[in-house]
């Protein structure tokens, strides 16, 4: 243990967790920031934060895995692909990376653009129930995406897993930002909450932090179900995927 936490490679990666987060989460609020002369689009939003997602896990994936989100985090925890301590040192550089990245974009945006900083709230009259549900979808579809994509028991071509997770992203934003302004990322939630001292809002730590983090585990139970095989003679190369190896 002691001999992991001292290696480069370790803290290569921790700190790549760190500066990946920062980031996604400094363009992907700096998108939705009011101006008044052009107030932002969800489409533009859903693509910040999806080209921001996809970017980061390419560069910096080969380095820590590029998570970017402590529920993923803790999934492949579950799943016994990284070891607590690793785990431990990730989420806690994630969403010291979102507050860092809050803050850049909180100091650097005029007073009349920041608005709340995009801190998740209850949109369109949605209920908190509505919200667990809506926010489950999206976190769930998200986590199929990244598991799916980095299965490496999968047969068939997969493409680019960082473009696939971005679309994935992208598409979690079209529809979550009507209802909660989309979290599916504790990190995400976290940062804003914190520069904007925006805590009085239970449902932000339900959407954010635990709806996430239980659809995760959820995933990594199901995965075990329906992990990628080799398929027999005379089988199609195609099935489900899931988890890395």
């Amino acid at each position: 243990m002691r001999k992991e936490v001292c290696s480069v490679a370790f803290l290569k990666a921790v700190f790549a967790e760190f500066l990946a987060t920062l980031i996604f989460v400094f363009f992907g609020l700096g998108s939705a920031l009011k101006w008044p002369s052009a107030l932002p689009s969800i489409l533009q939003i859903a693509l910040a934060f999806g080209l921001a997602i996809g970017t980061l896990a390419q560069a910096l994936g080969p380095v820590s895995g590029g998570h970017i989100n402590p529920a993923i985090t803790l999934a492949l925890l579950v799943g016994n692909q990284i070891s607590l301590l690793r785990a431990a040192f990730y989420v806690a550089a994630q969403l010291a990376g979102a507050i860092a990245g809050a803050g850049v974009l909180y100091g650097l945006a005029p007073l009349n653009a920041r608005g709340n900083l995009a801190v998740n709230s209850l949109n369109n009259n949605t209920t908190q129930g509505q919200a667990m549900v809506v926010e489950l979808i999206l976190t769930f579809q998200l986590a199929l995406c990244i598991f799916s994509s980095t299965d490496s028991r999968r047969t068939s071509p997969v493409g680019s897993p960082a473009l696939s997770i971005g679309l994935s992203v992208t598409l979690g934003h079209l529809v979550g930002i009507y209802f909660t302004g989309c979290s599916m990322n504790p990190a995400r939630s976290f940062g804003p909450a914190v520069v904007m001292k925006r805590f009085g809002s239970a449902h932000w730590g339900v959407q954010g932090v635990f709806l996430p983090v239980g659809l995760s585990l959820c995933t990594v139970y199901l995965s075990s179900l329906l992990r990628a095989h080799v398929p027999s003679p005379g089988c199609s190369g195609w099935g489900p995927s899931w988890g890395p190896s």
